[in-house]
């Protein structure tokens, strides 16, 4: 018997031209199944995920870059690129679209089948290149491992901020002599996309970046402006934002609506007597006081199985719900279920999603971000003890910076950034993690941006609906302001469960 935990503090960090011609930087060669781009050779490779129910075909390769870079000639990385070629057949347009994955800690190619999917507009006429930032994915040197190659786990009975800050210091001393921990934040990852691209042999790229990897396009577009021809930042995180230091206000705006939309329709309204706030609260008191020991079947097995459920366990599941509303939609019946002591549909999803969201995020990688360019500028803020995520969930969040080598970040790092590029800005109404306000802070710095609001969604929302085909428009026309948005008007919420059944009675 185990307890079953879905780390709050992990998953918030949880989670995209009219051109004619060849790009005269890509060709085909004569050895078989390999492809040209710029300096750099790709090979066939077919690109699978546990997040994507189907795999796609791409075109791989690797791409050394000096660890430090100022000592070139020492320590290499690795890092693994993936290019979706354009499907126009005559080849794609001169600026690629690179895609910054979120996190931080996520590895762009392992999100290759989505982002072909949220891109699909954009890849009929430009090449798309997804590049693993430096310390995440298969060839990540910050995979914290023991002395037998075997990964390192942390505590999973424990999710407390001290058995964080433990296994990050093992994790520390697991490094050592492999990987400097120090050397692995945004400003080296912008210096790698800049060196990919004089690989390639492209003058201006465009960039597509989700949740924290809207920190890198604007870090990118800061330092290269003349090689920027586009900005798309998904779930915009601007460049003064504390990353995880408001996760409990942020997720409390996002519950408050929800609630709200509950009121407003009879049939939610009638179900549920006392609010998805107060039950979530009530919930979460009464298993810090005391868990408990359910029985339930496997999701995904059908086994009859025995865990214990604990608060962690439900704000966890709760805040990643929130990501996705068709998700969310699910949460008032589960929670209330639970409120009568009917535990077992909340252990069983919790199990399917710990299982789902697994080995997502490369811990060493984050660590070394958020403890170089966010740790020391947390500030605690009294309210967030009364919210349903509580003050606890940044205290975890930042807990392995007491033992994590620190980097550093330049001195203008955080300064909003301030732009003539072209932008486009996608935001959830409901996203719990990076509110519309966050776009907006960032749209008031650039002049020729625009900024998108999806009713009734979450997290990360460029391929939902018509924004597949908007995004496409944008990254040919670069002129966010004249795209006809109305397409978005049919968007809206996705109604809460009243049962197991669906919405209706």
């Amino acid at each position: 018997m185990r307890t079953t935990r879905v780390s709050t503090a992990a998953l918030a960090a949880l989670l995209l031209l009219s051109g004619c011609g060849q790009d005269t930087a890509r060709s085909d060669t004569a050895v078989a199944g390999i492809r040209h781009y710029g300096a750099l050779a790709f090979e066939p490779c077919t690109l699978s995920s546990p997040l994507a129910a189907t795999s796609i075909d791409a075109q791989c390769t690797t791409f050394d870059v000096a660890e430090n870079p100022a000592e070139p000639g020492g320590r290499k990385i690795a890092l693994n690129i993936a290019w979706l070629p354009a499907k126009d057949q005559g080849g794609g347009t001169a600026d690629p679209v690179f895609f910054l994955a979120g996190g931080p800690g996520q590895a762009a190619t392992e999100h290759a089948a989505t982002v072909d999917m949220a891109l699909r507009e954009v890849r009929k006429q430009r090449d798309i290149v997804l590049i693993d930032q430096r310390g995440t994915g298969r060839l990540s040197p910050l995979t914290c491992r023991d002395g037998n190659g075997q990964p390192l786990k942390p505590d999973e009975t424990d999710a407390s901020a001290a058995a964080i800050a433990a296994f990050a210091q093992r994790c520390a001393q697991a490094l050592a002599g492999r990987a400097d921990p120090r050397l692995y934040t945004t400003t080296e990852a912008v210096a790698d996309l800049d060196a990919v691209r004089r690989a390639l042999g492209v003058d201006r790229i465009n960039l597509v970046g989700v949740s924290y990897g809207t920190r890198v396009a604007q870090q990118y577009a800061a330092r290269h402006p003349q090689h920027t021809r586009a900005l798309v930042l998904d779930g915009v995180a601007p460049n003064p934002l504390v990353v995880g230091g408001e996760f409990a206000r942020t997720f409390e705006r996002s519950l408050g609506l929800q609630i709200a939309q509950c009121q407003q329709l009879p049939s939610c309204k009638a179900r549920f007597a006392t609010d998805l706030r107060t039950q979530l609260r009530d919930l979460k008191t009464r298993l810090a006081d005391a868990p408990v020991v359910v029985e339930y079947r496997d999701p995904t097995s059908g086994e009859h199985k025995r865990d214990t459920l604990d608060a962690e366990t439900v704000v966890g599941l709760t805040h990643l719900f929130s990501y996705m509303p068709q998700m969310a939609s699910l949460l008032p019946v589960v929670i209330d279920e639970a409120g009568h002591g009917r535990y077992a549909p909340l252990i069983a999803l919790a199990q399917m999603m710990s299982r789902e969201v697994g080995g997502q995020m490369t811990h060493g990688m984050q660590w070394s971000v958020i403890c170089a360019e966010d740790a020391d500028r947390y500030r605690a803020d009294p309210g967030d003890a009364g919210t349903v995520l509580g003050s606890e969930v940044a205290t975890a969040f930042f807990a392995a910076c007491t033992h994590w080598p620190r980097g550093q970040r330049p001195a203008d790092f955080n300064q909003p950034l301030q732009s003539d590029v072209p932008a486009l800005l996608l935001s959830g109404e409901i996203d719990p993690v990076t509110p519309p306000s966050y776009g907006e802070q960032v749209l008031a710095g650039l002049r020729n941006g625009r900024h998108l609001v999806l009713r009734g969604q979450g997290h990360n929302v460029s391929g939902i609906g018509c924004l597949p085909k908007l995004v496409g428009q944008f990254i040919e026309s670069t002129d966010a302001k004249q795209l006809d948005a109305h397409c978005l008007d049919t968007i809206g919420y996705v109604p809460p469960f009243t049962s197991f059944n669906g919405w209706e009675p």
